[in-house]
């Protein structure tokens, strides 16, 4: 008796439901549907219950903060419109869009230090999130302390990239997630973006390890909580890299110029400086270049070069470039290939499902994908090399991948010092400036008005 009337009731209370309720529930349930068809995970079609129960049935207060049938206080409304507008901006930065801002040089002149970006993720489609657990809008450190982790790893979802609109297109900029960042140092004096693999190429493991004030504490970071990167991409999945006296040759052909690449140039003048002011308008401040007894080292576009060159005081002008052959720690790390900036390669970009036989010759250059980035266990005994416990001659790429350099190529930290870029790396899409900072002015003339909503290229 008692289960009957309280269907009834149900039955009474469904049918006094107003029916703009039933239209928000249809609408919200499209566009949840639609996500839950993107995600690729028909598990999620439960959370349709909840959606209901939200703007239908209201069996369950979901909203516990709030009171239903009375009036809230204003502080109480308040924090419902903030969680209302965290969750929706971390669903929007997870799937859609965030922005991100140009810490270094290294793509400069294309982006300067201080612009703002908008990063489609969309474009090559979202990443479902490693580690789904974490601190909203952080990401991998939480406020205010120097090395504690804005993560969980209780849950840890396997790489998998939802439908984006287009491929990466060779040349582009790419947001991704810096490679050699899974395991970092965490004192602050050597940045975030300072990888443990490289402190050990400089100092050793010994020195690290046995120095904990020096280098603080050693930390592991999923893909998706790397340090973001911005540089172009120069290679794609199969493409072979050659770079000769400064330029780069993609499949044998000799890249197209950009307005905003910039290389260092040793500038000598008559022992007079150059104005500074006509440094300014060419946007090479203090700071950002070397001078002694009329010489200086600048960095410089092919237009400021020209530039440059008409000033009276200015002798010659003379792009600098090391020898080729002459090594200056440049990826793969190996006493058999003698590269470095400026004189690199050529090296083949791997591609998903193409196999290539290793040996002990060209290991170096795929260890670390087959290692780190494919997870399997490595090893090699003497001659032998092997892969999961089996002697292996050759190997079958699993993920494609990215060859990317700063349009700063003179001072730019990229695939030349780290290698590869694994597909499960890629962010986003850059689309456009929507602000831009200048650090070396005050405001408002700091403000960059011309590059305002500029599209990036």
């Amino acid at each position: 008796m008692e289960k009957n009337a309280e269907s009834s009731r149900m039955k009474i209370d469904l049918k006094l439901v107003p029916k703009k309720q039933y239209l928000k529930f249809a609408l919200v349930s499209l566009f949840y549907l639609l996500w839950v068809i993107w995600l690729g995970n028909y598990w999620w079609l439960l959370g349709l219950v909840i959606v209901f129960d939200l703007y239908v049935s209201r069996i369950v207060n979901w909203t516990f903060w709030k009171r239903r049938h009375k009036k809230n206080s204003s502080f109480v409304e308040w924090i419902d419109a903030l969680i209302f507008a965290l969750i929706a901006v971390t669903f929007i930065n997870l799937f859609f869009f965030q922005n991100f801002n140009i810490p270094t040089s290294s793509m400069e002149k294309s982006l300067l230090i201080g612009d703002y970006l908008f990063v489609s993720k969309t474009t090559f489609g979202p990443r479902v999130p490693n580690t789904p657990l974490s601190f909203p809008l952080v990401q991998h450190t939480l406020p205010l302390t120097k090395d504690r982790n804005s993560f969980l790893t209780w849950i840890q979802n396997p790489y998998r990239r939802m439908k984006g609109l287009r491929q990466i297109k060779r040349f582009e900029p790419v947001v991704f997630n810096y490679p050699e960042g899974d395991t970092v140092c965490t004192n602050p004096r050597y940045q975030s973006n300072i990888s443990y693999h490289s402190l050990v190429r400089q100092v050793g493991r010994e020195a690290i390890w046995n120095n904990p004030r020096e280098y603080g504490r050693i930390v592991y970071r999923p893909v998706d909580r790397r340090e973001n990167f911005i540089k172009r991409c120069i290679g794609l999945p199969g493409d072979t890299i050659h770079i000769k006296h400064n330029w780069v040759y993609v499949n044998g052909i000799p890249q197209d110029t950009l307005d905003g690449m910039q290389f260092d140039y040793q500038v000598v003048t008559d022992g007079t400086p150059i104005n500074q002011r006509k440094l300014d308008q060419l946007e090479i401040y203090r700071g950002e270049y070397q001078f002694s007894n009329g010489v200086y080292i600048l960095p410089l576009t092919r237009k400021s070069r020209d530039e440059i060159k008409k000033l009276p005081n200015v002798r010659f002008v003379d792009q600098l470039e090391i020898p080729a052959g002459e090594s200056d720690g440049t990826f793969p790390f190996n006493n058999g290939y003698q590269w470095n900036r400026d004189n690199y390669g050529p090296i083949w970009i791997p591609k998903k499902g193409v196999t290539v036989p290793i040996t002990l010759g060209n290991l170096p250059l795929y260890e670390r994908i087959i290692d780190v980035y494919e997870n399997n266990d490595l090893e090699v005994n003497g001659s032998t090399i092997k892969i999961n416990g089996e002697s292996a001659s050759s190997y079958t790429f699993k993920m494609d991948y990215y060859w990317m350099m700063g349009d700063n190529r003179h001072n730019s930290a990229d695939s030349r010092y780290w290698g590869f870029v694994p597909e499960d790396h890629i962010v986003g899409n850059p689309a456009f400036v929507f602000i831009s900072f200048n650090k070396n002015k005050k405001f408002p003339a700091n403000i960059r008005w011309e590059r305002l909503f500029m599209k990036i290229r």
